[in-house]
């Protein structure tokens, strides 16, 4: 019985022996970085290494464009509400010549009667409809309180006015306030005359608000 006991209690020391040579061996080596590898959208990865307890990552540039219209061309309604209605189409009456005058009236159909309601409409917020710098052209003739944006490529004009919500020279981007309908210069009532223009071959081309969804929304 003691030769069995002596030879137990030799088996443990040993075992522990063993146990505390590999944990000294494992404190005495330094922690070697390892790779980190996560995906991410479109197939692309990005690449760290564990340091300090923490993971560091060099994540990839995301590809430009990704399917998404630039915001820098002009898109969608500028009074952005399902009730918008025009009231003057592009090239006709007097946005004629459409080169010259071209643009489109909207107003507020705000009594559901399918047409324009001067009380629905007037003071209305009007949204920039791309990105651009603004020029403001307070009382003129015959868009009143007239309002440019522009960017290299597009500018769109926003006439009658009743007042601003941004300032000369304001960079503002699309979807932002810059001011509310009313009836200045040369205007029987309420409204938003809006036109685009587009930069080609060195010079500004009219073209019809009703291929940059003018009237999104609105189910006309």
């Amino acid at each position: 019985m003691l030769a069995q006991g002596g030879r137990g209690s030799a088996i443990l020391l040993l075992l522990a022996l063993i146990g505390a040579g590999w944990l000294w061996l494992q404190l005495g080596q330094e922690s070697a970085p390892r790779l980190s590898v996560w995906g991410v959208q479109g197939g692309a990865a990005a690449v760290g290494a564990v340091a300090g307890g923490g993971l560091s990552g060099v994540a990839q540039a995301q590809q430009q464009g990704r399917g998404l219209p630039s915001d820098a061309r002009p898109q969608g309604n500028p009074l952005q509400a399902p009730n918008t209605v025009m009231t003057q189409g592009y090239g006709v009456g007097s946005h004629a010549p459409a080169a010259v005058w071209g643009g489109v009236d909207l107003a507020i159909d705000g009594n559901g009667d399918g047409a324009a309601d001067p009380e629905g409409t007037q003071d209305h917020p009007v949204y920039a409809t791309h990105d651009g710098v603004v020029k403001l052209t307070p009382n003129s003739w015959p868009g009143g309180n007239h309002l440019w944006l522009a960017n290299d490529s597009y500018r769109t004009g926003y006439a009658h006015l009743a007042g601003y919500a941004v300032q000369d020279g304001q960079a503002v981007r699309r979807g932002e306030l810059i001011g509310y309908v009313g009836t200045t210069g040369q205007s029987s009532g309420p409204h938003l005359h809006y036109d685009i223009w587009i930069y080609e071959g060195g010079s500004w081309v009219n073209v019809t608000p009703l291929e940059y969804g003018a009237l999104d929304g609105t189910g006309q």
